[in-house]
């Protein structure tokens, strides 16, 4: 008998978790590409799991590298930022592949002829949203039409296994788009507060748009459970993506407003954000709603162990991004123009840990201490055993004790040429002062011809457990392909790289350098 990929038990969660955690411990060198899958190629103006996903898999194995590192994963909302997601749980239907949903028989070759010639480099939101929801759209109808051919029995067993999320989720996509795409804070006030008369008589009149809100999370899941299944099998283990906060028009907050810092609409009292930092002269103001740590730990963070659970469903390990955010966290008033007006308030810091180790038997975590670092954040990292982070682009100032020079660095952390907020090496060494681009120049003994390299090598060359560069970095490309800059509005997420840019050259000169520092994946 076929057992359905989504029957999930908590004892297969554990041991699932308990031995990924080992397998992680138990090989000390690795190495690894950072690329979110919106970056790969392909025919559609947006990376997808389809063909190219697989190739990228290959191309990781070829060069001998242990890690995929993924952005989160989830449906992007404002700004069409991955950490601004419209569920901290559901998957990005963006990312669902239309030439796999022909092989299930849901579209039709005819489905993808004719279809507007996109960028190949960049993607263009706007119309990729449209054609993806259009093809979507036809798969769910042909889908209804055969009563779901051979998927309807791993459907409904998707839908019962996801329940805790998926209803609330599919509900409120569903009513987003009957409000035309509005905030839910912006919907009729029985609809903000959730009372439950109204509820169903929505469920009632969005019954068929809930379904398919449903059959898109389904069809993400299978399609990336499969990608999943292919990378294991070569020994390319996936490193996941959870953002400290959730975006504010969230099924999340919508639907556990009590756990969060809101007024009686809905509205966010507080939000979160950062000091002034390297990135912006008056800090960043991300917006989100701010939690109620102390309702959380009444319920041993519940929401959180859910939380990470669905997720180290996805991927082998995760890191959390802000994990600063544990031990205190900016707080700003909703009403203020910038974050320099906010405070530092204590975090949940050991008890949330303890409660994730507890329930996960484990914390395949990685520490994203970035930032302004108080001994009272390396001291939560370490008590747990937690690695951090380390990013070359941070080390040269001047200072020979700067934690993020690799003489510098402890074995048990990650070592990152740069991140996704991170200009390119390339980028970065062009644009930098004379003083910083001297020093880096005299510290990695190289004339800067191949800054790129270079700052691979000095990753990979370093006591770090774990190297982990962007492919933006392997390609040796200039800031054209930064995928993130903090502050601006617009023009981000969008780079793609194409097919051909992974040729045999940039492979080889990979290889080499993970082998040679003895980070290689055992052929």
């Amino acid at each position: 008998m076929r057992v359905s990929p989504f029957a999930w038990t908590a004892l297969e969660i554990l041991v699932g978790l308990q031995s990924r955690l080992r397998s992680f411990l138990r090989q000390p060198r690795s190495s690894g590409v950072l690329l979110h899958p919106i970056s790969l190629p392909g025919p559609f103006g947006v990376g997808d799991l389809g063909a190219a996903a697989y190739r990228f898999v290959d191309f990781l194995a070829a060069t001998r590298q242990r890690l995929w590192q993924v952005l989160p994963l989830g449906p992007t909302g404002c700004g069409d930022s991955p950490y601004q997601s419209f569920s901290t749980f559901a998957g990005n239907p963006l990312l669902i592949s239309p030439q796999s949903l022909v092989a299930d028989g849901l579209l039709g070759n005819d489905d993808l002829h004719g279809l507007p010639i996109l960028p190949d480099d960049r993607v263009d939101y706007a119309t990729v949203i449209a054609l993806k929801r259009r093809l979507l759209d036809l798969a769910a109808i042909r889908f209804d039409r055969s009563d779901g051919g051979g998927l309807a029995s791993e459907f409904e067993s998707f839908r019962q296994a996801e329940a805790a999320w998926l209803d609330d989720f599919a509900l409120f996509m569903a009513l987003r788009e009957a409000h035309n795409g509005e905030p839910w804070t912006n919907w009729e006030a029985d609809l903000v507060r959730r009372n439950p008369t109204t509820l169903q008589q929505w469920r009632e009149r969005l019954s068929t748009a809930i379904r398919h809100q449903q059959l898109f999370q389904f069809l993400f899941a299978r399609q990336w459970h499969g990608l999943r299944a292919y990378a294991a099998a070569r020994g390319v283990r996936i490193v996941g993506d959870i953002p400290i906060f959730v975006a504010h028009d969230s099924a999340d907050v919508w639907s556990q407003p009590q756990l969060f810092f809101l007024d009686d609409n809905g509205r966010p009292t507080v939000v979160a954000g950062v000091p002034p930092d390297l990135f912006s002269a008056t800090g960043q103001l991300w917006g989100n709603p701010l939690y109620r740590w102390d309702t959380m730990a009444a319920n041993h963070f519940e929401w959180w162990v859910r939380r990470v659970q669905a997720t180290l469903r996805h991927v082998a390990l995760v890191r959390i991004d802000h994990f600063i955010g544990l031990s205190r966290y900016w707080e700003v008033p909703a009403a203020a123009p910038t974050a320099m007006q906010g405070r530092y308030v204590p975090g949940p810091a050991d008890a949330l840990l303890h409660a994730l180790r507890n329930a996960l038997g484990g914390l395949p975590i990685i520490a994203e201490d970035l930032g302004v670092i108080t001994p009272d954040v390396e001291a939560l990292r370490d008590r747990f055993g937690l690695p951090g982070m380390r990013v070359l682009q941070f080390a040269f100032g001047g200072d020979p004790a700067n934690r993020d020079l690799p003489h510098n660095y402890p074995q048990h952390c990650v070592a990152y040429s740069g991140t996704h907020d991170n200009d390119t090496a390339l980028g970065w060494f062009r644009s930098v002062s004379h003083q910083e681009r001297t020093f880096a120049q005299r510290y990695l003994a190289r004339s800067g011809d191949d800054i790129a390299h270079d700052f691979i090598r000095a990753v990979q060359s370093s006591v770090a457990d774990t190297a982990i560069v962007p492919l933006q970095d392997v390609l040796s490309l200039g800031s054209e392909a930064r995928m993130n800059l903090p502050g601006r509005r617009d023009g981000n997420w969008g780079w793609r790289y194409r097919h051909e840019m992974l040729n045999d050259e940039v492979a080889g000169r990979l290889r080499e350098m993970t082998e040679t520092y003895g980070r290689a994946l055992l052929p």
